[in-house]
């Protein structure tokens, strides 16, 4: 079904190359702003987006779903004039992206998702689903998130911003209702065979989200996909190794050419 709300969102950039950014759960488009200022600005041009619940879209109502985040996304690149682009995703970012490829995928480049839910969903023990299901109304919950996915390293205050930050840029019934659609929905068989490209960056401290589980997911359902595990890294590359994320995935898209 074709959407008719606009995403809220930012440009960057002028490139010719085309490229709509989706983040993941615990922030909004903000969550790219450690990246933005060393982008190739020139060779791309990219669109951050605030999906429902998020940012400049936290009061938007919706069904907070992978499906409605899709439509939404292809609406966006309607409204632009963008016939064809490439997508970048963050976690359950990666998994409105995967959609989009699904629903879409003529129109679709290149995708690239940073430690990318799968299509299939993420089904989690009894424990941690207890820990994220209330992470909507429990800040110490989603601080304890954020710790347990970069391993246990990171500074106390950079926990603490990111809570914060998540607190402040997130409805919380949307929060909910979206860990329902990122763990539960599976599309994995509208993939199967995919030839669009497609690129799966993975952080070796990251326990959710292992290269293990994308070679078995990702580099199964997509035939020309590719995966890149980075060292000294967690869930969020774009705080933890922002240059090596910048390099790994613009190298990807530059791999186009039309």
């Amino acid at each position: 079904m074709a959407s008719t709300f606009l995403l809220p969102h930012e440009l960057r950039g002028d490139g010719p190359h085309k490229v709509i950014a989706v983040h993941g759960w615990l922030a909004d488009r903000s969550a790219y702003a450690p990246i933005v200022a060393d982008l190739d600005q020139v060779s791309f041009q990219y669109a951050l987006v605030d999906l429902r619940g998020y940012g400049e879209a936290k009061d938007t109502p919706g069904a907070y779903t992978t499906a409605e985040g899709a439509a939404d996304v292809l609406a966006l690149a309607d409204r632009l004039g963008w016939e064809r682009f490439s997508l970048l995703g963050h976690s359950m970012g990666a998994g409105v992206a995967q959609r989009v490829v699904a629903s879409a995928r003529h129109r679709v480049r290149r995708i690239a998702g940073v430690s990318p839910v799968p299509a299939s969903g993420l089904v989690l023990p009894p424990q941690q689903w207890e820990l994220f299901s209330t992470a909507d109304n429990e800040p110490a919950h989603r601080r304890t998130i954020l710790d347990l996915t970069t391993g246990g390293v990171r500074p106390a205050a950079w926990l603490d911003r990111m809570t914060a930050r998540s607190l402040a840029c997130v409805d919380a019934k949307a929060f909910r209702a979206w860990l329902d659609s990122w763990t539960g929905d599976d599309f994995h068989r509208d993939l199967e065979g995919c030839t669009t490209p497609a690129l799966a960056v993975t952080g070796q401290l990251d326990p959710a989200l292992p290269a293990e589980l994308i070679r078995t997911t990702w580099l199964h359902w997509f035939s020309r996909g590719e995966l890149v595990d980075l060292p000294v890294c967690g869930h969020y590359a774009m705080d933890e190794a922002p240059l090596a994320l910048i390099r790994v995935v613009e190298d990807f898209l530059r791999a186009d050419r039309p």
